[in-house]
Protein backbone atom coordinates (compact mmCIF):
# COMPACT_ATOMS: atom_id res chain seq x y z
CA UNK A 1 0.00 0.00 0.00
CA UNK A 2 1.24 3.59 -0.57
CA UNK A 3 1.27 6.11 2.12
CA UNK A 4 2.26 9.63 2.53
CA UNK A 5 3.24 9.45 6.23
CA UNK A 6 3.83 13.62 6.42
CA UNK A 7 1.12 15.73 5.51
CA UNK A 8 0.17 19.46 7.22
CA UNK A 9 -3.64 20.13 7.35
CA UNK A 10 -4.96 23.63 8.19
CA UNK A 11 -4.44 22.78 11.52
CA UNK A 12 -0.78 23.81 11.14
CA UNK A 13 -0.08 27.45 11.27
CA UNK A 14 1.27 27.61 7.59
CA UNK A 15 -0.96 25.59 5.83
CA UNK A 16 -4.47 26.07 4.38
CA UNK A 17 -5.24 22.65 3.42
CA UNK A 18 -8.51 21.67 4.10
CA UNK A 19 -9.43 17.96 5.83
CA UNK A 20 -11.88 17.42 2.45
CA UNK A 21 -9.02 18.50 0.15
CA UNK A 22 -6.40 16.49 1.52
CA UNK A 23 -8.82 13.57 0.82
CA UNK A 24 -10.02 13.78 -2.37
CA UNK A 25 -6.53 14.62 -3.30
CA UNK A 26 -4.92 11.81 -1.58
CA UNK A 27 -7.35 9.70 -3.70
CA UNK A 28 -6.63 10.90 -6.94
CA UNK A 29 -3.16 10.94 -6.23
CA UNK A 30 -3.21 7.06 -5.70
CA UNK A 31 -2.51 6.80 -1.86
CA UNK A 32 -4.15 3.88 0.33
CA UNK A 33 -4.02 6.84 3.07
CA UNK A 34 -1.66 9.28 4.79
CA UNK A 35 -0.56 10.08 8.31
CA UNK A 36 -1.97 14.07 9.16
CA UNK A 37 1.21 15.46 11.31
CA UNK A 38 0.60 19.37 11.95
CA UNK A 39 2.99 21.17 13.81
CA UNK A 40 2.43 20.62 17.72
CA UNK A 41 -0.86 20.07 17.30
CA UNK A 42 -3.25 16.49 17.19
CA UNK A 43 -6.46 17.83 16.73
CA UNK A 44 -5.98 17.72 12.59
CA UNK A 45 -5.22 13.67 12.49
CA UNK A 46 -8.22 12.94 14.82
CA UNK A 47 -10.62 15.08 13.18
CA UNK A 48 -9.49 13.94 9.41
CA UNK A 49 -9.33 10.29 10.44
CA UNK A 50 -13.23 10.97 11.51
CA UNK A 51 -13.71 13.07 8.36
CA UNK A 52 -13.21 10.25 6.35
CA UNK A 53 -15.71 8.04 7.99
CA UNK A 54 -18.18 10.34 7.92
CA UNK A 55 -18.20 10.74 3.88
CA UNK A 56 -17.47 7.49 3.37
CA UNK A 57 -13.92 7.59 2.23
CA UNK A 58 -11.77 3.91 2.50
CA UNK A 59 -8.33 5.98 3.22
CA UNK A 60 -6.71 5.11 6.03
CA UNK A 61 -5.70 8.21 8.34
CA UNK A 62 -3.72 8.40 11.13
CA UNK A 63 -3.49 10.76 13.50
CA UNK A 64 -0.01 12.09 14.13
CA UNK A 65 1.67 15.50 14.92
CA UNK A 66 5.18 16.75 13.93
CA UNK A 67 6.72 18.04 17.53
CA UNK A 68 9.04 21.19 17.76
CA UNK A 69 11.74 19.29 19.93
CA UNK A 70 14.53 21.35 21.52
CA UNK A 71 16.79 20.07 18.53
CA UNK A 72 14.53 20.22 15.76
CA UNK A 73 11.29 18.57 14.27
CA UNK A 74 10.10 14.69 15.05
CA UNK A 75 7.01 12.79 13.51
CA UNK A 76 4.75 10.77 16.42
CA UNK A 77 2.75 8.50 14.26
CA UNK A 78 -0.48 6.95 15.92
CA UNK A 79 -0.86 9.73 18.88
CA UNK A 80 -3.59 9.89 21.46
CA UNK A 81 -1.95 12.51 23.65
CA UNK A 82 -0.37 16.11 22.59
CA UNK A 83 3.64 15.75 23.50
CA UNK A 84 4.49 19.20 24.67
CA UNK A 85 7.22 21.00 22.16
CA UNK A 86 10.83 22.19 23.73
CA UNK A 87 11.65 19.05 25.02
CA UNK A 88 14.51 17.36 23.87
CA UNK A 89 14.39 14.53 20.71
CA UNK A 90 15.33 12.12 23.35
CA UNK A 91 12.82 13.22 25.96
CA UNK A 92 9.82 13.70 22.94
CA UNK A 93 10.69 10.17 21.84
CA UNK A 94 10.36 8.44 25.11
CA UNK A 95 7.06 10.36 25.72
CA UNK A 96 5.83 9.00 21.94
CA UNK A 97 6.71 5.57 23.47
CA UNK A 98 4.59 5.89 26.32
CA UNK A 99 1.98 6.12 23.96
CA UNK A 100 2.67 3.08 21.82
CA UNK A 101 3.39 5.58 18.95
CA UNK A 102 5.88 5.04 15.97
CA UNK A 103 8.21 7.67 15.95
CA UNK A 104 9.71 8.95 12.36
CA UNK A 105 12.82 11.44 12.24
CA UNK A 106 12.08 13.52 9.05
CA UNK A 107 14.52 15.99 6.77
CA UNK A 108 16.90 15.18 9.79
CA UNK A 109 20.04 17.15 7.84
CA UNK A 110 17.46 19.89 6.42
CA UNK A 111 18.48 22.46 8.59
CA UNK A 112 16.45 25.28 6.39
CA UNK A 113 12.95 23.09 8.12
CA UNK A 114 14.13 22.49 11.53
CA UNK A 115 16.11 19.27 10.74
CA UNK A 116 17.42 17.61 14.28
CA UNK A 117 21.05 17.17 12.47
CA UNK A 118 21.73 13.43 13.43
CA UNK A 119 19.87 10.35 14.04
CA UNK A 120 22.78 8.08 15.39
CA UNK A 121 21.83 6.59 19.17
CA UNK A 122 17.99 7.80 18.56
CA UNK A 123 15.23 5.30 18.94
CA UNK A 124 13.35 6.26 15.75
CA UNK A 125 11.14 3.23 13.91
CA UNK A 126 12.09 4.66 10.62
CA UNK A 127 14.07 8.00 8.93
CA UNK A 128 12.94 10.29 6.05
CA UNK A 129 15.05 9.66 3.39
CA UNK A 130 13.02 11.88 0.70
CA UNK A 131 11.46 14.96 1.57
CA UNK A 132 9.68 16.37 -1.28
CA UNK A 133 10.26 19.71 -0.33
CA UNK A 134 13.98 19.28 -0.02
CA UNK A 135 14.97 21.89 -3.05
CA UNK A 136 18.49 20.15 -3.25
CA UNK A 137 19.47 16.45 -3.03
CA UNK A 138 21.91 16.67 -0.40
CA UNK A 139 19.44 16.76 2.56
CA UNK A 140 17.89 13.64 1.09
CA UNK A 141 20.92 12.13 -0.01
CA UNK A 142 22.68 12.53 3.63
CA UNK A 143 19.63 10.73 5.48
CA UNK A 144 19.64 8.23 3.21
CA UNK A 145 23.26 7.36 3.37
CA UNK A 146 23.43 8.04 7.90
CA UNK A 147 19.74 5.81 7.63
CA UNK A 148 21.45 2.98 5.85
CA UNK A 149 25.13 2.86 7.40
CA UNK A 150 23.01 2.73 10.74
CA UNK A 151 20.09 0.16 10.24
CA UNK A 152 17.32 2.00 9.85
CA UNK A 153 14.34 1.45 8.26
CA UNK A 154 13.62 4.57 5.36
CA UNK A 155 10.14 5.70 4.48
CA UNK A 156 9.54 9.10 2.42
CA UNK A 157 6.36 11.85 2.89
CA UNK A 158 5.62 14.90 1.28
CA UNK A 159 5.61 17.43 3.96
CA UNK A 160 3.14 18.85 1.74
CA UNK A 161 1.04 22.09 3.21
CA UNK A 162 -0.81 22.32 0.07
CA UNK A 163 -3.83 19.94 -1.10
CA UNK A 164 -2.14 19.22 -4.51
CA UNK A 165 1.19 17.96 -3.12
CA UNK A 166 0.03 15.15 -1.10
CA UNK A 167 1.21 12.05 -2.07
CA UNK A 168 3.99 13.96 -4.02
CA UNK A 169 7.00 11.64 -1.67
CA UNK A 170 5.69 8.47 -0.11
CA UNK A 171 6.03 5.23 1.39
CA UNK A 172 5.46 1.85 0.20
CA UNK A 173 4.03 -0.44 3.35
CA UNK A 174 3.85 -3.98 3.13
CA UNK A 175 0.74 -4.22 5.84
CA UNK A 176 -0.95 -7.13 6.41
CA UNK A 177 -4.66 -5.53 7.30
CA UNK A 178 -6.11 -1.94 6.13
CA UNK A 179 -6.29 -0.81 9.39
CA UNK A 180 -4.19 2.11 11.09
CA UNK A 181 -2.35 -0.03 13.39
CA UNK A 182 -1.71 -2.67 11.15
CA UNK A 183 0.52 0.15 8.79
CA UNK A 184 2.44 1.47 12.00
CA UNK A 185 3.31 -2.21 13.17
CA UNK A 186 4.73 -2.62 9.02
CA UNK A 187 6.90 0.71 9.69
CA UNK A 188 7.88 -0.44 13.41
CA UNK A 189 9.39 -4.22 11.38
CA UNK A 190 10.73 -2.01 8.57
CA UNK A 191 8.42 -3.34 5.88
CA UNK A 192 8.75 0.61 4.08
CA UNK A 193 9.82 1.53 0.94
CA UNK A 194 10.41 5.33 -0.04
CA UNK A 195 9.23 6.82 -3.46
CA UNK A 196 8.43 9.87 -5.47
CA UNK A 197 9.87 12.95 -6.33
CA UNK A 198 9.99 16.62 -5.55
CA UNK A 199 7.44 19.41 -4.85
CA UNK A 200 7.55 22.04 -7.89
CA UNK A 201 9.65 25.21 -6.69
CA UNK A 202 6.51 27.34 -7.32
CA UNK A 203 4.11 25.39 -4.79
CA UNK A 204 7.62 25.56 -2.27
CA UNK A 205 7.56 29.61 -2.44
CA UNK A 206 3.64 29.73 -2.59
CA UNK A 207 3.56 27.60 0.56
CA UNK A 208 6.59 29.65 2.41
CA UNK A 209 4.45 32.82 1.87
CA UNK A 210 1.01 31.91 2.87
CA UNK A 211 3.14 30.78 6.06
CA UNK A 212 4.61 34.36 6.58
CA UNK A 213 0.95 35.94 5.97
CA UNK A 214 -0.82 33.67 8.53
CA UNK A 215 2.46 34.30 10.99
CA UNK A 216 1.53 38.57 10.12
CA UNK A 217 -2.02 37.61 11.12
CA UNK A 218 -1.85 35.89 14.06
CA UNK A 219 0.27 38.98 15.39
CA UNK A 220 -2.27 40.90 14.30
CA UNK A 221 -5.12 39.19 15.73
CA UNK A 222 -6.92 38.63 12.40
CA UNK A 223 -6.04 34.61 12.70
Amino acid sequence: MKFDLHVHSCYSKDSNASLDDILEHAARNGLDGFAICDHDRIEGGIACSRRAQEIGSDMIVIPGVEVSSSKGHVLVLGVRELIEPGLSPEETIERARQQGAVVIIPHPFKMTSHGIGYIEGLDADAIEVLNSRCVTDGPNNKARKAAQELGFPMVGGSDSHEAEMVGRSYTEIDAQLRTVESVLDAIRKGNTRPGGGKTPMSFVVKQMFIGHLNKLGRRLGIR
